[in-house]
């Protein structure tokens, strides 16, 4: 026969359990951790909505920093622009120099053969014409006359041969400074263009970094939103665990303010003692024996009040009251027969009829501004 009630119980208790949305926690305590989710919550979106202020100022910082850049890039590649003009002007002053170049190389050659043949024939008709001249000169000043000529005609090709020496150095000066200064130039363009190279890669890399900006402030932007949705929601859950604790407590004064039967007029069921043995297990299991005698007298206060299910199975298995039945670990002692001694003992002094929490219908660990009577581990209420 026991066997059977047992068997009885377990089934009930599988059949009857309801679902919460936590389980070993009342509702004092799902409130008290959802405004304090809430709280982080808001913390949290606070941090996020800091972090986009400060990542957008950082964006403007460096799009300003770009800004430069372009405008540095613009210089660099407007200098680059100058300098080629220059590069094309000094290459066309370099081929009009080469031209001239060239023509005074031909004119010297042509200056020099002209000048060894004058040479040669005057020294190869040296004697003759010296002859020539003592014999023909008709007096002395004729002969100076004919010596002054040929003075004057051999510094005249000197002039002429040294005025082309002189032409030909100034143009090789001239080449030599111009190519000089397209050495400096291509060197200059070289700069340039590793200039406009370093400001390209930082105008790259600002841009990287911008862009980095947009996705991290876009990530935090969604991630804000997602709290913002996240906090409206605990709200919610707020709403209901305030409304669900203000029926707790009103239940509980209305407990205490109800029609209480005596012990004497309640008819306990076979396997009773076994339930509430095992519920004190689940609930009290490590609290001290003046604790599991409290949550047995919890269950007894509820079937004596007008209030609650007049049956300890009613009242156990009442929707969404013990967290055990939800989580499933009384049935899980009611299969393994986990109640101890001290929790029948607890079970018997509850069932008789005594309380050490006076009316209290409710229990669960102290959290604050929640006022009631200590013992262990737990508050009564």
């Amino acid at each position: 026969m026991r066997l059977v009630a047992i068997i009885v119980i377990i089934v009930m208790g599988f059949v009857s359990i309801p679902t919460v949305s936590k389980a070993t926690e009342s509702t004092k305590q799902q409130l008290e951790e959802a405004k304090e989710a809430k709280q982080q919550s808001e913390q949290e979106l606070d941090d996020t909505k800091d972090d986009i202020a400060e990542m957008n100022e950082e964006k403007d910082s460096l799009q300003g920093q770009l800004n430069n850049l372009n405008t540095q890039l613009t210089e660099v590649s407007d200098n680059i622009a100058d300098l080629e003009e220059q590069i094309d002007n000094k290459q066309v002053e370099i081929e009009n120099t080469t031209a001239e170049l060239e023509a005074a190389r031909e004119k010297e050659a042509t200056q020099y053969e002209s000048m060894k043949k004058r040479v040669q024939f005057i020294y190869e008709k040296q004697n003759f014409m010296i002859l020539e001249m003592l014999l023909g000169a008709t007096s002395f000043a004729d002969f100076l006359n004919h010596n002054d000529y040929v003075e004057q005609l051999s510094a005249y090709d000197k002039k002429k041969f040294q005025e082309y020496m002189d032409t030909r150095k100034a143009v090789e000066e001239k080449e030599a400074l111009l190519e000089e200064e397209l050495a400096q130039l291509d060197e200059y363009k070289v700069k340039a263009q590793a200039e406009q190279s370093r400001v390209s890669g930082l105008v790259s890399q600002t841009t990287g970094s911008i862009n980095q900006y947009a996705n991290d402030i876009s990530d935090a932007e969604a991630k804000a939103e997602a709290l913002e949705a996240q906090i409206k929601a605990q709200e919610e859950d707020i709403k209901v665990l305030e409304a669900k604790l203000a029926e707790e407590m009103r239940l509980s004064k209305l407990a205490a303010q109800s029609t209480w039967r005596d012990i004497s007029e309640v008819t306990f069921a076979d396997g009773d003692r076994y339930l509430l043995a095992n519920l004190i297990y689940c609930e009290a299991g490590g609290e001290p024996y003046e604790g599991k005698v409290a949550v047995g007298a919890v269950v007894i206060n509820r079937v004596l009040s007008s209030v609650y299910p007049d049956t300890v199975v009613g009242v156990i298995y009442q929707n969404k009251q013990f967290s055990p039945v939800a989580s499933g670990r009384l049935a899980l002692a009611l299969a393994d027969s986990k109640a101890t001694a001290a929790c029948y003992q607890a079970a018997d002094e509850a069932m008789s009829g005594y309380s050490n929490v006076g009316n209290c219908v409710y229990f669960r660990t102290p959290v604050p501004g929640l006022s009631g009577i200590n013992i262990g581990g737990h508050v009564f209420y």
